[in-house]
C-alpha cells in the first residue's frame, strides 16, 4: 500500500464501490477523443516532421485513459473505451449523412464541408482499430502493474502503459491506413515520430496525472486494485 493510499479505503470489488465522479472523467475522456478525430484532418509540419492536428488532443484521452484505469479498474474503463468507440463511430455516420444532405439554397460551403469532413473508409477502421487496441493494451498495462506493484511506482505504470498502448495504436493505424499509400521507409517515419511525440507528451503530462490521480482517490476515499480473475474483454465483473 502506497503512503498517500494509507488513509484510503482498499477495495478489490466493483460491488460495494459506488464511484461518485466517474462520469466527469468518462465525459473527458470521450470529448477528447471525438475532438482529436475532427482535428485529424489538418496536417501541420513541425521541422522535417508532419503531424495530424489531432496528435495534440489524442494523447490526453489516454490520460484520461490512465486515471479511469488507476482510479476506478480495468472493467470500469473497458465500458468506457467501448463507448469511445461508439461515438466515434456515431460522429462518423452523422458527418457521412450530413455531407450527403443537399445543400440549401445560397449555402455555397458544400465543396468545403465535404472536403473537411468527408472520412475515407480505410481510415475510419484504422483509427477504430488503433484506438481499440491502443486503449485497451494501455488499462490493461496500468491495471496489471498496480496490482504487480502493490500500487506503487504510478509513474512507471503511467509510462509504460503509453508507450505500450500508442505504439500498437500508431502502428495500427498508419499500416491499416496507408499501407501501399506510401514508402515503407514513410511509414516507419510517421510510426517512430508519431510515438515519440506522443509519449513524450505523456511524460510531460506526468505531474499533471499525478495530481488529478491524487485528487479523484481522495474524492472517492477509495484505493480501488482489480484481481487478475475479474478482468474481462467483454463480462462486466
Amino acid at each position: 500500500m502506497t503512503i498517500e493510499s494509507a488513509k484510503l479505503r482498499i477495495t478489490e470489488s466493483e460491488r460495494d464501490w459506488v464511484p461518485k465522479h466517474y462520469d466527469i472523467i468518462t465525459i473527458s475522456f470521450v470529448t477528447t477523443l471525438l475532438v482529436s478525430n475532427l482535428l485529424a484532418t489538418k496536417l501541420f509540419q513541425c521541422g522535417p516532421a508532419i503531424f495530424s492536428a489531432g496528435i495534440l488532443v489524442f494523447p490526453i484521452s489516454y490520460i484520461f485513459g490512465d486515471v479511469l484505469t488507476e482510479v476506478y479498474g480495468f472493467n470500469r474503463t473497458r465500458r468506457i473505451i467501448y463507448m469511445g468507440l461508439i461515438a466515434n463511430v456515431f460522429m462518423s455516420l452523422a458527418l457521412y449523412v450530413a455531407i450527403k444532405l443537399p445543400p440549401a439554397p445560397g449555402w455555397t460551403m458544400q465543396t468545403e464541408f465535404s472536403a473537411i469532413y468527408s472520412l475515407v473508409p480505410r481510415i475510419v477502421i484504422a483509427s477504430a482499430l488503433a484506438y481499440l487496441a491502443g486503449e485497451l493494451t494501455n488499462s490493461a498495462i496500468v491495471s496489471r502493474l498496480k496490482m504487480m506493484h502493490e500500487g506503487r511506482h504510478l509513474w512507471l505504470r503511467l509510462v509504460c502503459s503509453t508507450a505500450a498502448g500508442q505504439l500498437v495504436d500508431t502502428m495500427l493505424f498508419v499500416i491499416i491506413g496507408f499501407a501501399g499509400v506510401f514508402d515503407n521507409h514513410l511509414l516507419v517515419l510517421a510510426v517512430i515520430s508519431g510515438w515519440l511525440f506522443k509519449v513524450l507528451y505523456e511524460i510531460i503530462a506526468i505531474p499533471v496525472t499525478y495530481r488529478i490521480v491524487a485528487k479523484l482517490k481522495a474524492l472517492e476515499g477509495v484505493e480501488h486494485f482489480d484481481k487478475k480473475d475479474r478482468i474481462r474483454l467483454f463480462k462486466a465483473y
